[in-house]
């Protein structure tokens, strides 16, 4: 029996409705009232060349501290600073945190923006993923077809990243708000349609149930260990069957007509197309790595999803999120434990398989080719809380930019004494997802319909950061 993601509702033959779907979807998001998307004629778009032929975006869930990594302030009073010392850089006179020392010796290789501000105080990647900062949690917390695409979805739409035998776009280690059973918005293709929503990966160790109890949340020694997978065949049901058995779909249809006959005749055929795709299976088969590259990136569930954006990267796959969002630990939140959690768990996890990330890159001659984005929700607030934590601060964070036509050791964008408001060259988000759309070539002054075929603006007002591209 095929098994995935998500909770049986039977339907002929002994599959289950979802069990099937989700198959057919690899995306495992279900909804009803989808629409078409408006065709490709109401968009408009001017190609561009293309600086990166891929992008791997590193969305830091739950807002990772700016002041305890790349904007520290020694010299702020104890309240602000924090626990954590400085080290020096390969850079003249910059300084990170002390538990980055992997980082700081390449951040030559790194655009570091310190000045990223925006409005959105919410834990999910709409923003990050959009460039539109104007949603709110009551709206915009849950996916629906009305939000806004996410920037590969728009790339997809433009004929960017679209391939028959390897998704052109894939998230790991699985869905946004998989650890709690629900969807959080961002990564999908809103108006433009499902069609261009992302392949997810499944992470079963962590899906299913909301563990937001969890006595352990803020525990710095529990790591997560595990790797993401597609979607796997269990049971008498092997790949060979399932080529010669394509017309089993047929009975899903028949049970599914409430759903929009277009979204699910291209989620069913994209999907076949990846299951049976050997070049697929290989570019997710982790085993293909050595123990000591898996060892370097980490053997914790993102460690390993960093290396498998690398392999699909190199496979063919033209944008890989990973997001790291898990209940316990998985998160950046830390309004509690904030020095612990980052010291034993978080640091050490973005130091290691980020580095890991660069060095394996650039050893394979993809780094020139491929952007690597690392981002959060937000930052935290300058001062300290109660709780040996720091609270949620959209007004200031950080992101960091590597390959792909970024101007590498560049330290963009200087913040206040505490590091609460940027000083000079505020980002938006708009700006940073126009810059992604910039070196993968497409024209972040480019529209695209949205559910009533108005033209909506993909970057959102954003501009290219100028000042970081080569």
């Amino acid at each position: 029996m095929i098994r995935v993601l998500g909770y049986p509702s039977r339907a002929c033959d002994g599959i289950t409705r979802r069990e099937l779907l989700c198959a057919g979807s690899l995306a495992a998001w279900v909804g009803t009232g989808l629409r078409t998307p408006a065709p490709a004629s109401a968009a408009s778009s001017i190609p561009r060349p293309a600086r990166a032929k891929a992008v791997i975006l590193l969305d830091l869930f739950g807002g990772p501290s700016h002041i305890d990594t790349f904007d520290v302030k020694p010299n702020a009073p104890a309240e602000i600073r924090g626990e954590f010392a400085s080290i020096p850089t390969v850079v003249p006179g910059y300084r990170v945190c002390e538990h980055l020392p992997l980082l700081a010796q390449r951040i030559d290789r790194l655009a570091v923006v310190r000045t990223v501000s925006h409005k959105y105080n919410s834990h999910n990647p709409y923003a990050v993923m959009t460039g539109f900062d104007g949603g709110q949690d009551q709206t915009d917390f849950f996916a629906k077809p009305t939000n806004h695409p996410s920037v590969p979805s728009v790339c997809q739409y433009f004929g960017i990243g679209r391939s028959r035998d390897l998704p052109g776009y894939v998230m790991l280690p699985a869905y946004p708000g998989y650890s709690q059973g629900l969807r959080r918005a961002g990564p999908y293709g809103g108006y433009l349609g499902p069609k261009y929503d992302p392949v997810f990966a499944t992470a079963d160790n962590f899906s299913g149930s909301d563990t937001a109890g969890d006595k352990d949340f803020y525990n710095p020694h529990i790591p997560l260990l595990g790797e993401p997978q597609l979607p796997k065949l269990d049971g008498d049901l092997t790949l060979d069957i399932l080529h010669d058995r394509r017309s089993l779909v047929q009975q899903l249809e028949a049970q599914a007509r409430t759903l929009d006959t277009n979204h699910h005749t291209a989620r069913r055929d994209a999907a076949f197309d990846l299951l049976l795709s050997p070049r697929a299976k290989r570019a997710f088969d982790l085993s293909q790595e050595p123990a000591k590259l898996r060892d370097r990136y980490g053997r914790d569930i993102f460690g390993q999803s960093v290396l498998l954006a690398r392999r699909l990267v190199e496979a063919g796959v033209t944008f890989v999120t990973i997001h790291t969002e898990a209940k316990p630990n998985g998160h950046w939140d830390t309004h509690d434990n904030n020095f612990n959690m980052l010291k034993h768990l978080l640091l050490p996890f973005l130091d290691r398989a980020l580095s890991a990330l660069l060095d394996d890159l650039e050893h394979r001659g993809l780094l020139d080719r491929t952007l690597v984005v690392c981002t959060g929700d937000m930052g935290r607030t300058p001062k300290v809380n109660a709780r040996a934590g720091r609270d949620h601060w959209p007004q200031c964070g950080f992101a960091l930019l590597a390959g792909g036509g970024i101007r590498p050791g560049v330290i963009y964008g200087t913040t206040d004494k505490i590091a609460a408001y940027p000083v000079d060259h505020p980002v938006s988000l708009g700006d940073l997802v126009a810059t992604i759309y910039e070196r993968v070539g497409v024209d972040p002054e480019s529209t695209v319909p949205d559910h009533t075929h108005r033209p909506i603006p993909i970057s959102h007002g954003g501009q290219p950061i100028r000042g970081i591209l080569q």
